[in-house]
């Protein structure tokens, strides 16, 4: 099966092809999940843990082959929302406006046989055919009704269910009732006009043409402006008599002046005349008198008689065989069917090469019968102009008789002619079929070997088209049309244009196994352009087919999923096409696929499981009745399952489809009953609770695709339990008296163990000390405050709400009583709503929203905005401060609730300032503004009833992107990516090598760049392969320069709201285009691309590493280190755990136990060994984890032990040995360990007396570098030598440096960067670098 196995080994996702570039010695880009077997076999290899190892090994060590987040999601999620296949625009250009059908025929002749016209002088001999019956062979009466029937049978040959009506040698009354009858009948459809003129004279100057009186006696003109008002429009005239040019010119006349004293648009009137308004038709005899009439009417045959007198075998064949022709014309497999099929081919071709797109559209693909004219038309054209006439057509044509595809028409016209005889002598003999469309096919696959958008179109497409009609070469056509519709929305819109649609629509109900595959590929490429085509295919019964698709275990996963994407647009916001899946079973067969996979499963595709899910959420999205089937169904459980998979898509596709299923409206029925009156609707309140307790455990998914949509549900969430989530969020932010919080023993509980706090809040895993003391909450009469005493069903009576939580790790967090004191009584909080056990689930997630509102993407925070506006918190911004006098920075983002006043018409009379604070009015119509823009909370948002205000889901649009790109080739810059990875391999592999071997004898004293920024460096960074160095401050500030130009390359702020500084800066893909991670203080991470080029740097993503930190701890002091090998990032700070995230899955894959009531203050990931690293910690003591390892803890050892002093730095020493740590404390020692030896460290130095800041360790060469408090650096060997000491900045007064308080080493120079407290960083080199 040769397609599939094309789509099998070209069909994946873009990153896997990009990945696999450098993948020559791994399995897959995901080798490093497994830490198995490669990783260890590098190990053994060095199992001595000395430094003599396999130089591939060592190269596969130093330079990892993994790479993250270089994935579709990852380019611009934050920059834009994208639109999903559209419904309108470009792509409804291909769909005829109106098909349109000719519904009646009106013939006029007038010959008057035996009577020329007083201005025709005629040539002996001359042509006399008339349809192919010579007038003068018969009587003249008979041969003119006997050609009037054979016109009309010519023309019912191309519209067989038209009414024809035929008027012989008329009046102009006759003419009249013609025309009227004929409008009378066809209504609004198409009427066709054929006018033989050969026995009157030409029309006249005037436009008018000539018809009798009653006796024969005399011509009377026949204004063509009366024609035209019998006939009106729309209409088609066929004008066959000499000088027809004339009508033509006077129609145009006349539709221009009627144009212009009416406002309507121009009529739509088709004309065709046999020759322009100064010629006269041919009377050659090799031509039938009516030449034109002939081409129009019976092409094949007036096509091969003129080739006949052209070709070379013009003496051997006799012109009667022609009339003999076996077969018939709508059957290909006899001659006379080939012929026929290869003319419209031809000319089919020629027109869509030729014509602009709109005419083409109008003339050959909106009715049937005008299409077929208009391809006779151009035969008509080729041969006439050979007789010294041109045909004229308006709209006009351009020039097509000397295009090349009439070449390939003659070729098959003389294979054709050269069979005749022999076919016709023996009726059983076989015809050789002509070869036409294999050579055109094989054209067409040319042009796709070399074709692009930027090129000429393959003039090939409609003759593609043809060819799908025929069975022989079907399946080779449509896996070259799926290959050009493969190229981009584009081709699949000229595929559209040509008249594909309804070809591949007829298709559908197919059985043959390989054509089901690639039909399912080129409708996957239709509709992730036009979603419209969704109507076609329901009323066609298309969406069974699918589902059977869908459903057919034997199908490849990819294809499966592009079924399950077809059937996803059928739904989308399509009730027709939701009924119609819902009673084929489309939810059935969605869940029982969904169970069948096992979470974390190899087999199963992700994509497939992807389309699964956003198939079923579409499906029942906003649809009552599915819901019902999906719930009895018990699809949140299924779908819970998948929330744990590695692909964030799916994770996503997961949370989109829970949360679609969410009553919106659920509020709404109760809004108008009073008390506590139960909503019949329980099972859907239980429903909707199950599925939160789903979402709320990806709250903190490591990918902005996840946390997005989990905003979206709980925003739908929040609309239909608006009253419930008010009041809880009253209840908590709204300050409440001691005697109140000891009348609770759950809130008194937590007042003992925080050290005597006035106030208190709960506390949430997500939430920790991201949330602000301030938030304002919307009051409404549901929630009143008075008396001094809870309600038994009030939240705040509920211990659950603090215990219990999975938001929570008994941590708390405190207000600032100073700010929330505003003065409000004690009260009481009454509410209607869910019985109390629901309580806690409310208070986690009004938290989850709360920390979604502070994510560290902006995209997600201000999703999380809008959802807080609907349970009425409002936004209070920190105006930042830039003025002299203070230290530059922000305040941090918080929020308030509004102040607890009665309700007013007006929410901007109730603004007021609070402290440095302010809040304002967010306006409806931009919700996405920005961090700065606060969100309404009182009045009039305290209730928000328009829906319109919810915020949109985007993971579906999004994924259908993945279906407008290539999927069946590999990205064009893999070369040139595969061949800078090369280069940069081998220049790393080079300067390793000169670093291990050439010693490091002193360190320069001088730098060789210097340079000072207005605030403390935080951390640093050299980029290992051009000359910049990135440097972070304490307000969060990157700036990127290059040191060698001394320019500033870019300068940007990676926090809005910065409140710690940046603790750590890692290159992520460093071999490849890099990344730059930015990991804050708070534990928030931020990755960067193009972060060099100005003002264009983007986040790729962003997401919060470290949940949950000790009781007490106000900030998190995060540490955090980035493991290329094994795609592993490492966080922890004031927690008690270490968290493992797989920046590849964007996971927590599993908090690793720090095993120490300390908390960690340095931490390092070994470089060459994946999923080895080392902690530091603040009592001195250092531990070795490889979470490859059951027990996670390699070893502990406690090497500072003079003075119980914090670990300030920490890093395994150069070379491959897992085992030797060098570790510096704030003490000023310096402790070289080696693992193995558990006696403690084999060297110490004693750097500094105290006050040690920095330290920073070489990753191939032998130097370790410390710096202090105490304005100074020193440089070390791995023996313990010193090599040097930098005391003074490189100034006319040597200045001494300030208090170090970062360093980083270049990772193949030896190059040394250091910042300090006075803002300045300068780059030492030792002199060698110095020379080079």
């Amino acid at each position: 099966m040769a397609l599939g196995d094309l789509m099998a080994s070209r069909f994946s996702q873009s990153s896997v092809v990009v990945a696999s570039n450098h993948l020559d010695d791994c399995a897959s880009s995901h080798e490093y999940v497994d830490l198995g077997s490669q990783r260890r076999d590098s190990e053994t290899a060095s199992s001595s843990y000395g430094n003599a190892t396999v130089s591939t090994t060592t190269s596969m060590a130093y330079l990892p082959q993994t790479m993250v987040l270089c994935e579709l999601r990852h380019d611009a999620f934050e920059a834009s929302v994208p639109t999903g296949p559209s419904d309108s625009g470009l792509v409804s250009k291909w769909r005829p406006k109106d098909r349109m059908k000719t519904g009646c025929v009106a013939l006029v002749l007038c010959l008057n046989i035996s009577v020329d016209p007083p201005d025709v002088i005629k040539i002996s001999p001359c042509a006399r055919m008339e349809c192919w019956i010579d007038p003068f062979s018969m009587v003249p009466q008979k041969a003119l009704e006997t050609i009037g029937k054979t016109l009309s049978s010519q023309y019912e040959r191309w519209q067989p269910r038209a009414r024809y009506k035929c008027q012989l040698d008329p009046t102009v009354e006759e003419v009249k009732k013609l025309c009227t009858t004929c409008r009378k009948y066809a209504k609004s459809e198409r009427v066709l006009f054929h006018y033989n003129g050969h026995g009157v004279p030409k029309p006249t100057a005037n436009g008018e043409i000539w018809v009798f009186n009653k006796s024969y006696t005399q011509y009377i003109p026949l204004p063509i402006s009366d024609l035209d008002s019998w006939l009106k429009a729309p209409s088609i005239y066929v004008f066959d008599c000499s000088a027809a040019g004339i009508i033509v010119n006077s129609f145009i006349e006349l539709h221009e002046w009627s144009a212009s004293t009416s406002s309507g648009s121009t009529r739509d009137c088709i004309l065709l005349a046999a020759c322009e308004a100064h010629e006269s038709l041919p009377q050659s005899a090799e031509f039938p008198a009516d030449l034109f009439t002939s081409c129009l009417t019976t092409p094949i045959k007036m096509a091969l008689r003129w080739f006949c007198t052209r070709s070379l075998l013009r003496d051997s064949l006799d012109y009667s065989l022609i009339d003999k022709i076996p077969g018939r014309p709508n059957d290909r497999k006899t001659l006379l069917g080939e012929l026929n099929w290869i003319f419209t081919a031809v000319t089919d071709t020629i027109a869509w090469n030729v014509l602009p797109h709109d005419l083409f559209q109008r003339l050959f693909r909106q009715d049937l019968l005008v299409a077929s004219l208009f391809r006779n038309f151009l035969l008509a054209e080729r041969i006439m102009r050979s007789a010294n006439c041109s045909p004229i057509s308006h709209p006009m044509l351009p020039p097509t008789h000397q295009h090349h595809m009439w070449d390939a028409w003659d070729m098959a016209a003389e294979l054709c002619l050269s069979q005749l005889p022999s076919l016709v002598e023996d009726p059983n003999a076989e015809f050789q079929p002509s070869t036409f469309f294999t050579e055109q096919l094989m054209a067409f696959e040319v042009w796709l070997d070399h074709g692009s958008e930027h090129k000429k179109p393959p003039e090939q497409l409609p003759i593609v088209l043809q060819v799908l009609l025929s069975l022989s070469h079907r399946f080779r056509a449509l896996v070259l049309l799926g290959r050009f519709l493969d190229m981009g929305p584009w081709a699949v819109d000229l595929a559209l244009s040509v008249g594909i649609f309804p070809y591949v629509l007829k298709l559908l109900p197919t059985t043959t196994p390989e054509l089901r595959q690639i039909l399912v590929f080129i409708w996957t490429k239709i509709l992730a352009l036009d979603k419209s085509c969704q109507v076609d295919l329901v009323k066609d019964g298309g969406h069974t087919y699918f589902i059977r698709y869908l459903d057919s275990m034997e199908a490849y996963p990819e294809h499966r999923a592009m079924a399950a994407f077809v059937l996803a647009v059928i739904v989308d916001g399509h009730r027709r096409g939701q009924e119609a899946c819902i009673e084929a079973g489309l939810i059935h067969v969605c869940l029982k696929h969904l169970q069948c996979s096992t979470p974390n499963d190899a087999q199963t595709e992700p994509l497939f499981l992807q389309w699964l899910c956003l198939c079923l959420g579409k499906l029942w999205e906003d649809f009552t009745e599915a819901q019902i089937i999906a719930l009895q169904a018990d699809a949140p459980a299924i779908y819970a399952s998948l929330l744990s998979e590695p692909q964030p898509e799916v994770r996503a596709s997961a949370v989109f489809a829970l949360g679609t299923l969410l009553s919106v409206g659920f509020d709404s029925c109760r809004d108008g009953v009073g008390g506590d009156e139960e909503c019949d609707d329980d099972e859907k309140f239980r429903a909707d609770i199950s599925i939160v307790r789903s979402l709320l455990s990806v709250v903190s998914d490591g990918s902005p695709l996840v946390r997005a949509e989990v905003a979206v549900a709980l925003a739908r969430f929040a609309f239909g339990h608006n009253q419930n989530l008010k009041s809880i969020a009253a209840a908590y932010w709204k300050p409440q008296s001691n005697s109140l919080l000891n009348s609770l023993p759950s809130l008194a509980h937590i007042k003992g163990r925080a050290g005597g706090q006035s106030q208190h809040m709960t506390h949430g895993t997500m939430v920790s000390s991201q949330i602000g003391p301030l938030l304002r909450v919307g009051n409404d009469n549901s929630s009143a405050i008075r008396d001094g005493r809870v309600s038994s069903s009030s939240p705040l009576a509920n211990s659950g709400i603090i215990h219990g939580s999975p938001l929570s790790d008994d941590s708390s967090l405190h207000s600032d009583s100073g700010i929330l004191n505003d003065g409000l009584s004690n009260g009481v909080v009454n509410h209607s709503g869910p019985k109390p056990l629901d309580n806690a689930l409310y208070s986690q997630c009004v938290f989850a929203i709360c920390a979604l509102a502070k994510d560290p993407s902006p995209r997600i925070a201000s999703l999380g905005r809008r959802v807080l506006s609907i349970i009425g918190i409002e936004q209070v911004v920190a105006k930042p401060f830039k003025s002299g006098g203070l230290r530059a920075g922000h305040l941090p983002l918080t929020f308030r609730t509004p102040p607890v006043s009665p309700p007013r018409s007006s929410y901007l009379t109730g603004m007021r300032r609070v402290c440095s604070l302010e809040f304002r009015p967010h306006l409806m119509n931009s919700p996405d503004s920005g961090l700065a823009d606060p969100l309404l909370g009182s009045g009039v948002a305290s209730g928000p009833s328009d829906r319109s205000f919810l915020p949109q889901s985007s993971i579906y649009n999004w994924s259908c992107g993945h279906f407008s790109k290539p999927l069946l080739t590999a990205a064009d810059d893999s070369e040139e990516v595969l061949a800078r990875r090369e280069e940069r391999e081998k220049f790393a592999l080079e300067h390793i090598a000169k670093c291990q071997h050439s010693a490091v004898s002193k360190l320069n004293n001088q730098p060789s760049w210097y340079t000072k920024f207005e605030t403390v460096i935080r951390t640093m960074l050299l980029q290992p392969f051009s000359p910049i160095v990135i440097v972070a401050d304490e307000n969060e500030r990157i700036r990127i320069w290059n040191y060698e130009e001394a320019t500033l390359l870019n300068s940007f702020d990676s926090n809005d709201f910065p409140e710690k500084g940046i603790s750590k800066l890692c290159l992520v893909n460093e071999l490849d285009d890099s990344l730059l991670l930015a990991a804050s203080s708070d534990g928030n991470i931020r990755v960067w691309k193009d972060y060099t080029i100005k003002g264009k740097q983007k986040l790729v993503t962003a997401f919060s590493s470290i949940h949950g930190h000790k009781p007490g701890v106000r900030s998190l002091n995060a540490v955090v280190d980035w493991q290329q090998q094994s795609g592993y990032l490492y966080a922890s700070g004031e927690v008690s755990s270490i968290m493992l995230w797989d920046l590849d899955k964007e996971q927590l894959l599993n908090p690793i136990p720090s095993s120490s009531d300390c908390s960690i203050s340095a931490l390092s990931a070994s470089q060459v060994h994946g999923g080895q690293f080392a902690a530091g910690f603040v009592d001195g003591s250092v531990r070795l984890y490889d979470v490859r390892t059951p027990e996670m803890l390699v070893c502990a050892t406690r090497p500072h032990t003079k003075k119980v002093e914090r670990v300030v730095g920490i890093g395994f020493q150069p070379g491959l040995d897992p085992g030797k740590i060098v570790s510096a404390s704030q003490a000023g020692d310096i402790q070289f360990l080696d693992i193995r030896n558990h006696r403690g460290a084999y060297l110490t130095i004693e750097a500094h007396r105290g006050s040690l800041t920095a330290l920073a360790i070489h990753r191939h060469a032998p130097i370790v570098a410390s710096g202090s408090a105490k304005q100074l650096i020193k440089v070390f060997n791995l023996e313990g030598e010193q090599l040097g000491t930098i005391r003074y900045y490189p100034t006319f007064m040597a200045q001494k440096i300030g208090s170090v308080s970062c360093l980083a080493f270049h990772a193949y120079q030896a190059l040394l960067a250091a910042g300090d407290a006075d803002a300045c960083v300068s780059i030492y080199s030792d002199d060698n670098t110095r020379q080079r």
